[in-house]
């Protein structure tokens, strides 16, 4: 994969320096979902993120009656995951693949090892996880004034 795959796959991405890209790329390795398959879960170390070209893997949190709820889909070209950018480094929601699937998974060791010799990267990527990570946030707070209107309706 080229700098410009890597741009062209995932649209956060695209605007950082071919060699910001070629740092995320030397730390990548193709990965593959099946439908049902858990990628991670809330609580486990967060020492990767997912760089999706296809598919659909639902963030979820436990529900109080039991069960899960999914509170966010990630699709192909999206980001998934930013744990690995802020201690305690753990998951802070379920991740399980609804679709099978395939991108990338890049190891938050080797990035971060990258950074040292090369801050700008670390700050490029900071500044699209972080807006990643509003805009999980913001569909969050969406998904809970959702299911907070359907139970005062009631």
């Amino acid at each position: 994969m080229t700098a410009a795959d890597l741009a062209q796959l995932c649209p956060a991405l695209a605007g950082l320096p071919p060699r910001c890209l070629e740092g995320i790329i030397e730390c990548a390795t193709p990965y593959q979902f099946r439908a049902g398959q858990t990628l991670f879960r809330e609580g486990d170390e967060a020492d990767k993120f997912f760089i999706l070209r296809n598919g659909r893997i639902d963030l979820e949190i436990s529900a109080p009656t039991g069960g899960s709820m999914s509170v966010q889909s990630v699709r192909g070209g999206e980001i998934l995951g930013w744990s690995w950018l802020f201690p305690p480094f753990r998951w802070h929601f379920d991740g399980r693949s609804v679709e099978n699937g395939e991108g990338l998974s890049v190891d938050a060791a080797c990035l971060k090892a990258t950074f040292e010799t090369d801050p700008d990267l670390g700050y490029h990527l900071m500044t699209r996880f972080a807006r990643v990570l509003m805009q999980r946030l913001q569909a969050t707070r969406r998904q809970l004034l959702d299911v907070s209107g359907r139970v005062s309706d009631n």
